[in-house]
């Protein structure tokens, strides 16, 4: 249990080198899984266009959710900005830069088990699994720049001046 006097814990951002990690190792699962189902005999996974409309649409609504906090953060604050709102965006553009590592990696694990044999209609899977791919980077991208966005700059006002004495002890 915090006491009253301890500040709220902060929230750490998600960081490039673990959206990677999760990245690379979901392609390199998938791949596996999918290189392993085919060579059993398995008919490649259906990809519909709709995955990636859905995915697209899915980094613009991160970017969208993140704008007004942007907007206040940087001094246009016409309006006030809830701070339960600020903390749900900065939560889904963490979850955004998981998440979309992950479907990357599923993606291009999709790509890599079509690659060996490219053509008919494996070929439109695969171009459909690349574009996936990329729509689902853009996820990442668009959570770690959101996430970005929701910084706060610190108050020049609540921090006491570095040259002043402390006050004396009574």
């Amino acid at each position: 249990m915090r006491r009253p006097t301890e500040p709220p814990p902060k929230a750490a951002p998600a960081r490039i080198g673990q959206v990677l990690l999760i990245a690379v190792a979901s392609t390199a699962v998938s791949w596996l899984l999918l290189d392993a189902w085919a060579g059993s005999g398995g008919e490649p996974l259906p990809l519909p266009w709709t995955a990636v409309a859905g995915t697209a649409a899915l980094a613009i609504a991160v970017v969208s959710l993140g704008v007004p906090v942007r907007r206040w953060v940087s001094g246009r604050r016409d309006r006030p900005l809830d701070p339960l709102y600020a903390a749900r965006a900065f939560v889904l553009a963490k979850a955004a830069a998981y998440g979309g590592a992950a479907l990357t990696g599923w993606y291009a694990g999709q790509a890599l088990a079509l690659l060996p044999d490219v053509v008919g209609t494996r070929r439109a899977r695969f171009v459909l699994a690349l574009l996936a791919a990329v729509a689902a980077v853009a996820i990442s991208v668009a959570g770690l720049v959101v996430q970005r966005w929701c910084r706060v700059p610190p108050d020049d006002e609540d921090e006491p001046p570095d040259d002043d004495p402390p006050p004396p002890d009574h």
